[in-house]
C-alpha cells in the first residue's frame, strides 16, 4: 500500500509489477493506433492529393506517386474511418461481455494490420477508402475494450491515473504520425507512414499472445480463482489483493473452485467458455437505452464525448497543416509537430488531476480553456495575427489534454454497474465516432463556406458554452465514490436493485 506521505511517483515506482507495465504497454497499443490513423494523412494531404509533386525516388515508385482527389473527395477519404470506428464500437461492446476483453483486443489487431496493407498499395480513391475503412473497424472496437481492460487491471486508487494512459498513447500516436509525416511527406514516401501501422498490429498481436484476461470479466463468467490468481500477478505475489476482491462482489462456490483448479496451468491469454448465467446478466446496448435506471448515465457519457468532438480538437489533429498554411506557409507543418508534442507532454502531466480535484472539475476547466482559445484563434486566422493564432493553437491542445482528452473514456466505468459497462461504453464511443465524423467530413466544406480565415472556430466556441453547461448541470463527479449508486444516489441505486 501506498504512503500518504510518499509521493505518487514513489508509490507506482514501489507498486508497479515489470508484467503489469508490460500488460499497459501491449494494450495501450490499440488507442496509440486510434491517434496514429485519425492523424496520418495530415501532413502528407498535399503530396497524398496531387497539389505537389516531389521527385524523390524509393522501392514503391511502381505505385503511383499521388491519388488525385480534391478537397471533398479528400474529406471522404478523411472521415470514412469514421464510419468504420462507428460499426466497430457498436460490435465491440457486445463482444468483449460475450466473448472477453483479451480475445476482442486481439481481433483488433487484425484489422490494423489488413487495413494497414490495404491502405499502403491503394492505387485510386476507393481502394484507400476501403482500408480506411477496415482501420477503422479496428480503431473503434479497441477505444472501447482498452479503457475497460485498463480500468479492471488498474489499483483503484490510481483508476483515473491509469485510465489516462489511454489518451497518453492517443497524443502518442498523433505525435508519430505528425513526425513521420514531416519528414515522409514527399515522393511515395507517405506510403511509408500507412505501412508503420500494419507493422505494429503484427508487435501487438505477438505481445497479446502474452497478456491475461481480464481478472474482473473472469470474475463474473465463473473463474473466480483464475481471476485471484492473475490479479496476484499484475500485482506482485505479496500484494494485498483482498479488497480489490470483495469489490467484485462475486461469490466463489465450491463448484466455481473446484472448476477453477484445471485452469490454474492455464496459459496468460486462455479463457474459459462465456458462461450463460453472465452472459445473460450482462446488459446489451438496447437494454440499456430501455430501463430507466442506466438513461443518466448513457445520457451523461454521449454529452461528454459528443462535447470532447464538437469543441474542435480534430480540426487540428486532421486539418491542421492545410488550415494554417495560409498564414505560416514555412512553420505550418513544424508547429503541428510542437502541437501533436504539447498534447502528449500535457496528457502526461495533468493525469493525476482527475484523481486530485475531480473528473468533472476536470473537464469543466478544459471545455472553458477551449471555447476561449477557439475565439482567439479564430480572431488571430481572421485578421492575420500570426502570435495569436499560434499561441490560441498551442493553449487549445493543452485545455484539451486537461480533461476532455483523457476524462471521457473512463467515465463508463464509474457511471454504471460491471454488467451495463460494455454497452455503455459502446454507446460513447458510438456517439464519438458520429461527432468525430461530422468534424472531419464537414469541417473544410464549413470552412470554406464561411469564406476560410477560421471563422468556423467560432462556432466551436459557441458549442463549448453550450455543452459546458450543461455537464456543469447533469454530470455527476465520481472522484472519490465506491460505486455506481453512490455516484448516482441512493434512489437510483433502489432502481436498480428493484
Amino acid at each position: 500500500m501506498a504512503h500518504d506521505d510518499e509521493p505518487l511517483y514513489k508509490s507506482l515506482i514501489r507498486e508497479t509489477t515489470a508484467y503489469f507495465a508490460f500488460v499497459l504497454l501491449v494494450t495501450t497499443l490499440g488507442p496509440f493506433q486510434f491517434g496514429y490513423h485519425l492523424s496520418e494523412l495530415n501532413a502528407p494531404q498535399d503530396v497524398l492529393t496531387c497539389k505537389k509533386f516531389s521527385g524523390e525516388s524509393s522501392a514503391l515508385d511502381r505505385l503511383p506517386q499521388c491519388i488525385p482527389m480534391n478537397t471533398a473527395q479528400f474529406s471522404v477519404v478523411t472521415s470514412i474511418y469514421t464510419l468504420g470506428g462507428f460499426i466497430g464500437a457498436l460490435g465491440a461492446g457486445p463482444s468483449c461481455n460475450r466473448y472477453g476483453r483479451l480475445l476482442t483486443m486481439r481481433l483488433t489487431t487484425v484489422s490494423f494490420v489488413l487495413g494497414s496493407i490495404i491502405e499502403t498499395f491503394a492505387t485510386n480513391i476507393g481502394v484507400l477508402c476501403l482500408g480506411r475503412l477496415v482501420s477503422g473497424l479496428g480503431c473503434g472496437a479497441t477505444i472501447v475494450v482498452v479503457p475497460i481492460f485498463i480500468a479492471e487491471v488498474a489499483p483503484p486508487k490510481e483508476k483515473g491515473l491509469f485510465g489516462s494512459l489511454t489518451q497518453v498513447s492517443i497524443c502518442l500516436g498523433i505525435l508519430i504520425a505528425q513526425l513521420l509525416g514531416y519528414f515522409l511527406s514527399k515522393g511515395n514516401l507517405w506510403r511509408i507512414i500507412l505501412a508503420v501501422s500494419g507493422a505494429l498490429g503484427i508487435i501487438q498481436l505477438a505481445g497479446l499472445l502474452l497478456v491475461p484476461e481480464s481478472p474482473r470479466w473472469l470474475a463474473e463468467h465463473r473463474s473466480p480463482q483464475n481471476a485471484r490468481r492473475i490479479l496476484h500477478k499484475l500485482r506482485g505475489h505479496h500484494a494485498d489483493i483482498d479488497a480489490e476482491v470483495k469489490a467484485w462482489d462475486i461469490d466463489a462456490t465450491e463448484e466455481d473452485i473446484s472448476e477453477e483448479e484445471t485452469l490454474l496451468s492455464a496459459a496468460p491469454g486462455s479463457h474459459p467458455a462465456p458462461n450463460p448465467k453472465a452472459a445473460s446478466a450482462s446488459i446489451n446496448l438496447w437494454q440499456a437505452v430501455k430501463q430507466p435506471a442506466y438513461r443518466p448515465a448513457i445520457v451523461a457519457v454521449v454529452a461528454v464525448m459528443f462535447t470532447q468532438q464538437l469543441t474542435g480538437i480534430n480540426s487540428i489533429v486532421m486539418y491542421s497543416v492545410s488550415l494554417l498554411s495560409t498564414l505560416l506557409p514555412t512553420t505550418a507543418s513544424l508547429l503541428i509537430v510542437a502541437v501533436s508534442a504539447l498534447n502528449l507532454i500535457a496528457t502526461i502531466i495533468f493525469s493525476p488531476l482527475s484523481d486530485k480535484i475531480g473528473r468533472k472539475t476536470c473537464i469543466l476547466i478544459s471545455i472553458a480553456g477551449m471555447g476561449t482559445c477557439a475565439v482567439l484563434l479564430a480572431l488571430g486566422l481572421l485578421f492575420g495575427i500570426k502570435i495569436l493564432a499560434a499561441v490560441a493553437t498551442l493553449v487549445f491542445v493543452a485545455s484539451f489534454a486537461f480533461g476532455l482528452g483523457p476524462i471521457p473514456f473512463i467515465l463508463a466505468n464509474e457511471l454504471v454497474g460491471p454488467e451495463a459497462v460494455g454497452a455503455t461504453q459502446s454507446c460513447a464511443l458510438a456517439a464519438n465516432w458520429i461527432a468525430t465524423f461530422l468534424v472531419s467530413q464537414f469541417f473544410p466544406i464549413v470552412d470554406q463556406a464561411l469564406g476560410g480565415q477560421g471563422k468556423v472556430y467560432f462556432i466551436f466556441a459557441g458549442f463549448a458554452l453550450v455543452s459546458g453547461s450543461f455537464i456543469a448541470y447533469w454530470v455527476p463527479e465520481t472522484k472519490g465514490k465506491s460505486g455506481v449508486e453512490e455516484v448516482w444516489g441512493k434512489r437510483e441505486a433502489r432502481e436498480r436493485i428493484e
